[in-house]
């Protein structure tokens, strides 16, 4: 092969190749033993017509496009994985494929590659950063559900059903006559006033007594969800089968030894305080961090190349989908429930991927710019911490993780808080 031609734009790399005859003739013949079965031939059974009578009836470079897609990691290599001029970004496309009378085979690529960044300001950005508080009211709100969760439910028989209480009800819903999809249950346990059904409801079956049943006639909001019930009258058939009440504890002394290791409430209180807090300066910091970033990240200048982003949609869209699949649905299945498909799903997403890509070239830019590195012992402590957490041998650990990965999560963290520790800090 000879690299004839090279013409490098702000994110696209044009090269010009020539590869000789011997090269296309060896992914010739590859291509040939794949596809030989499913070419018919007179006189020759499936699979058995010599290659020089194929190519004599169809033409003589019938299977140099398929040649080279065999032969196309050697190209890339050759053409741009070695070259020092650029980095490419995803897979090169073929603009031209002009083949001489004796074989030569001349290929035009084209890439888009890693463009240059230019850092605006990146040391000492002003930005602002909350101060972590806790309120009395979060402590109040986090025993309160504390006092729920061990709270004991009692059967309610000699009276009629009233606000706060828990009503097991049968129920139907019919619009102009009809029962629609997704209005029946049975057995459903529905404390009253929670909101957890349309407005209407909820203070209709107040009053209802046990076997009681009633016609409940409400009106679907306008902003419904299922947009063929928006705005539309209904009459649910509802039957009482049970009514309970929830017991929750007082808040004192004893539900702070039930519910805790701590023997008075102050002690709870405190706790319950110290750990809102430790968990508020984390968003707080997580938040300035992201701020910091996305802060020089708007003062650099760049054109991001549109693989970059297809790359970040990719592995977006890949987490996205183990995320769903461990909860037992499809990224498809989702889409649908979301009334789209798959390309509404990376146009949700691509905000987000174009974003990641800008970030991911600065900080780059940054770890290049002050000489900031992944060291070999910083990439063996963290293989050690994960072997320790999956609980598995560290040379596993290497063989299921590219160390290459976990070098870019390293050098990001250190770049972050580089940046992080030169930034100027504003009250919020």
């Amino acid at each position: 092969m000879i690299i004839k031609n090279t013409e490098k734009t702000a994110n696209k790399a044009t090269i010009v190749v020539e590869i000789e005859k011997e090269l296309m003739n060896k992914g010739a013949e590859i291509a040939y033993k794949k596809q030989r079965k499913n070419i018919r031939i007179p006189g020759f059974r499936p699979g058995k017509a010599p290659r020089k009578m194929i190519e004599k009836m169809y033409g003589a470079f019938i299977f140099f496009d398929d040649a080279i897609e065999e032969i196309f990691p050697e190209i890339y290599d050759f053409a741009i994985g070695g070259n020092t001029e650029f980095k490419p970004v995803g897979r090169p496309s073929l603009e031209n494929m002009d083949i001489a009378e004796d074989g030569t085979t001349t290929l035009t690529l084209s890439t888009e590659v890693y463009p240059d960044v230019t850092l605006g300001e990146y040391k000492g950005v002003e930005v602002a950063k909350a101060e972590a508080t806790v309120t009395d009211a979060q402590v109040e709100a986090e025993l309160n559900e504390m006092a729920n969760n061990v709270a004991s439910t009692e059967n309610v028989e000699d009276r009629a059903a009233a606000m706060g209480d828990i009503a097991n009800i049968d129920f139907e819903g019919f619009v102009d006559g009809v029962a629609f999809d997704g209005g029946k249950g049975e057995g459903f346990d529905l404390t009253l006033g929670s909101g957890q059904f349309i407005p209407g409801f909820e203070e209709q079956v107040v009053g209802m007594t046990i076997g009681e049943q009633k016609d409940v006639n409400v009106t679907f909001p306008a902003d419904y969800s299922a947009a063929e019930l928006a705005g539309k009258a209904a009459v649910f058939q509802v039957k009482l089968n049970k009514l309970s009440v929830k017991n929750v504890p007082a808040i004192d002394d004893e539900l702070a030894k039930d519910v805790s290791e701590f023997d008075t409430l102050e002690e709870l209180k405190a706790d319950i305080r110290e750990k809102k807090l430790e968990k508020a300066q984390k968003d707080i910091d997580r938040a300035f961090e992201n701020a910091v970033v996305e802060a020089v990240a708007a003062n650099a200048t760049v054109e991001v190349p549109n693989a970059l982003v297809e790359l970040e949609l990719d592995n977006q869209m890949n987490d996205f989908a183990y995320r769903l699949q461990m909860s037992g649905m499809s990224v498809e299945q989702y889409a649908q429930m979301m009334g789209g498909d798959m390309n509404t799903m990376r146009n949700a997403f691509k905000p987000v991927a174009e974003k990641q890509a800008l970030t991911g070239l600065v900080i780059a830019k940054v770890a290049e710019v002050e000489a900031i590195e992944a060291s070999e012992e910083e990439l063996e402590a963290e293989f050690a911490e994960m072997a320790k957490s999956y609980e598995l041998e560290v040379e596993k650990v290497k063989e299921m993780v590219p160390a290459e990965e976990i070098k870019s999560n390293i050098l990001n963290r250190k770049v972050v808080k580089f940046l992080v520790d030169n930034a100027v800090v504003k009250a919020e």
